[in-house]
């Protein structure tokens, strides 16, 4: 038997092992391959890091645990950004299946960076009511959630100092898995209380949202796994994002490769078989 002829015998389970290599070793060891940041993504960059320190900045985390593969990565870098940046921070969600996770990584960013419940940020939680949640924040935030998610006061937190409303926020962000989320916080709250607004969502719905980017209605959107790498690339770090895109290129090389081989081989063997 030829080596060509081997080849294209060879055990399907050795290419199952190589498929697996290849996405196993990049998430474990991302290697940080260049990525092409779009100029969606660095709209929501750019507008958090040209706010001056004290900024009123609040992140809507409106997904759950079935979408954490590619919103948890876009949350922690945003998070992060906001944090080095020494903003005023004010977390919360319109979905109360998201409330545990949401919890969870504030509170792991602001371990990370140092950063005090009360004085740096506060999480609010979830209160019921999607859209007129929103609107009620924009009226008056404390009668919306006077306590917050672990049951302290918000009225006299020093990170809402000056904070009544939506009016007062400088800059909101909606990472959204679906509705309620980038749409809704537009609907009820930008167009009616004029803070500037920027969004990010899981792939599948942004085409669904570039209406909203091309029109102005928000100033930036970080889709899906690809634009949370592009934003872990703008801050310099190497997250779970851009090791996902590690392993998504690496697997896409090695099926490439192995696609040309075969076809190789195979040109190889019939030739040979004619002669």
């Amino acid at each position: 038997m030829t080596f060509a002829e081997r080849m294209l015998k060879i055990d399907r389970r050795i290419i199952f092992l190589v498929i697996g290599l290849c996405t196993l070793v990049p998430l474990l060891y991302p290697v940080g391959l260049p990525i092409k940041v779009s100029p969606e993504v660095r709209g929501v960059y750019d507008y958090i890091e040209n706010l001056p320190p004290g900024s009123v900045f609040l992140l809507s985390m409106d997904f759950d645990p079935a979408s954490k593969p590619e919103l948890y990565p876009q949350s922690i870098a945003i998070l992060h950004h906001a944090f080095r940046k020494n903003l005023r921070v004010i977390v919360m969600t319109l979905w109360v299946t998201g409330t545990g996770l949401a919890d969870q990584v504030v509170s792991q960013v602001a371990q990370e960076t140092g950063k005090i419940n009360g004085r740096d940020y506060v999480f609010l939680g979830w209160s019921p009511g999607a859209g007129s949640v929103i609107i009620n924040m924009g009226q008056d935030l404390y009668t919306t959630f006077p306590f917050d998610y672990y049951g302290k006061p918000t009225k006299g937190l020093p990170v809402l100092e000056g904070v009544q409303n939506l009016r007062d926020v400088n800059y909101a962000v909606s990472l959204a898995a679906g509705n309620p989320g980038v749409e809704a916080w537009y609907v009820f709250g930008k167009d009616k209380y004029k803070f500037e607004l920027g969004g990010g969502c899981t792939g599948v719905i942004a085409p669904g949202l570039y209406p909203l980017l091309r029109s102005g209605q928000i100033n930036g959107l970080i889709g899906g796994l690809r634009g949370a790498a592009e934003y872990e690339s703008l801050i310099g770090q190497k997250g779970r994002a851009i090791a996902g895109m590690d392993a998504q290129s690496a697997t896409h090389f090695a099926i490439i490769i192995l696609v040309i081989l075969c076809n190789i081989f195979y040109v190889a063997l019939r030739r040979k078989q004619k002669g």
